[in-house]
């Protein structure tokens, strides 16, 4: 599938996209040779294969879910100017 200029145009204007004369002939021949990759890349045959989630085959490397640390909540609330029930207190913003 190749575009025209018209169509670069077009595109732009959907995009909303002010675009001068050189820069959609730039733009022409970047989308086209854009999908001239794609057009390549259907061509291949992969009748039969299976899909991969990962081009080498590898696995995720996952540590075990576990709890490393805890939360100290009194050391944390003892530099706060005022706290009430393990929650800190601000002063009320709207009245």
């Amino acid at each position: 599938m190749a575009l025209k200029l018209e169509d670069v145009g077009r595109i732009a204007h959907l995009a909303r996209i002010h675009i001068s004369p050189e820069e959609a002939a730039r733009t022409l021949e970047q989308l086209n040779g854009i999908f001239a990759l794609i057009e390549q890349m259907q061509a291949v045959d992969t009748t039969g294969l299976e899909p991969m989630a990962h081009p080498l085959g590898g696995a995720q490397r996952l540590r075990e879910d576990a709890v490393t640390e805890s939360v100290d909540r009194d050391a944390h609330l003892r530099n706060a100017p005022a706290h009430e029930g393990g929650l800190f207190l601000v002063p009320r913003v709207i009245e």
